[in-house]
């Protein structure tokens, strides 16, 4: 599967607890901030629970978190 690039575009401030957890969990603290997952359910499951603070990018290449 291809990676899957998550970049932070909003800010989490006025978010609730699970949607600051969720975004803590992919790696993402602050506006900017980008990691790259693997495309998986479990992944997605998570992007589209803070879908309106983040913006994907599929990316067929290898990445760090």
């Amino acid at each position: 599967m291809a990676d899957l690039q998550v970049t932070l575009v909003k800010s989490l401030i006025g978010s609730t607890k699970s949607q600051i957890a969720t975004a803590h969990a992919l790696g993402l603290r602050k506006i900017g901030d980008s990691s790259f997952h693997p495309e998986n359910p479990a992944t997605l499951g998570k992007v589209k629970k803070i879908a309106h603070l983040v913006e994907t990018n599929k990316d067929g290449k290898g990445g760090t978190n």
